[in-house]
């Protein structure tokens, strides 16, 4: 299974799963790391492992279309089976999104549907959590659509939230739980366990 990634900053999920395709826990392949950001530690993390890595973004391509457009192409060119958002903080095109319906998956860290919707990522989602008095939070792997946090879900882990948390310190359970979850729903993924299909026509 070939595994693209999107991300913007810097890509620990990314690296997880890479990880456990070098362990041999996931059977795939990182194929290729787009980002819209040059100097991501995503990409550094992407040269040192030996993946081709893209900077794609309205500095390369100002026109939307065009690098909506420039995505598609670098992930089929790839022949990615799979797109996993690993902090990917920029809205997917419609091109790429119909070319790999069904296909694309978002790291959420948090339990959907609570805590979803544009600007409801990173720190905004935890310091919600932390506020809503909510006793659970967790991770959720999504398939991407048209709309923020809307896909369908594919896996959920949930994450305890401790009486004495702050955002901060919940951040980072999660984001541990996720290095470990995501390849895991990966794999699943891989094995024909989890299969995902495009959306039934409406």
């Amino acid at each position: 299974m070939n595994i693209g990634f999107l991300a913007s900053h810097n890509g620990s999920n990314m690296q997880a799963v890479v990880d456990a395709c070098k362990m041999a826990a996931l059977d795939g392949v990182p194929a290729v790391v787009v980002s819209n950001n040059a100097r991501s530690k995503v990409l550094e993390r992407a040269k040192t492992e030996g993946i081709p890595g893209y900077h794609l973004s309205s500095v390369t391509h100002p026109d939307v279309q065009a690098l909506d457009r420039a995505i598609a192409d670098v992930m089929k060119k790839h022949a990615v089976d799979v797109i996993l958002l690993a902090g990917y903080t920029k809205r997917l095109g419609p091109e790429t999104i119909a070319e790999f319906e069904g296909r694309i998956l978002n790291i959420h860290p948090a339990l959907l549907p609570k805590f979803a919707g544009k600007g409801m990522y990173g720190m905004s989602v935890h310091d919600a959590v932390i506020a809503s008095g909510d006793t659970e939070s967790g991770v959720t792997v999504h398939v991407v659509d048209t709309e923020y946090d809307s896909g369908p879900i594919v896996a959920e882990s949930r994450v305890s939230v401790k009486p004495t948390d702050t955002p901060q310190a919940l951040a980072e359970r999660v984001l541990a739980r996720e290095h470990e979850f995501v390849p895991q729903v990966l794999q699943r993924i891989a094995t024909g366990e989890i299969e995902l299909r495009k959306p039934l026509e409406p």
